[in-house]
């Protein structure tokens, strides 16, 4: 017998941005939670990382920094991010959970302002 499960998305969103040091890695991850753009954010760090920018290869010390939204406020997450940020062109990605529990789902939602 073989069980099939349907990948059921969730509206919980995942966004890892990198920051040159842990003052500005703590500054941004709380702001997004204090502006209730994020229901979390953790801070981790440093890491190595290796680069290629402005026609030359780098390398340095960053602070990664993980925070959790809703769909509804992705876009606005990111861009204050993008203006939090020391640097112009920051990295930054996110993908949607595929899965997570009920109640940690609701307490991101309402853990965060989902008006607009």
């Amino acid at each position: 017998m073989v069980i099939r499960t349907l990948a059921v998305m969730t509206d919980v969103w995942s966004l890892v941005t990198t920051a040159p040091t842990e003052d500005d890695a703590n500054r941004i991850a709380d702001t997004l939670v204090v502006e209730r753009l994020a229901g979390a954010a953790w801070v981790s760090g440093p890491v190595r990382s290796s680069w290629w920018h402005l026609g030359e290869s780098g390398n340095g010390q960053e602070w990664r920094i993980e925070v959790r939204t809703t769909g509804a406020l992705r876009d606005r997450l990111a861009a204050r991010i993008t203006e939090l940020h020391p640097w112009d062109n920051p990295e930054l990605t996110g993908h949607q959970v595929d899965w997570c529990p009920d109640n940690y789902r609701q307490w991101i939602e309402t853990s965060t302002a989902t008006t607009t």
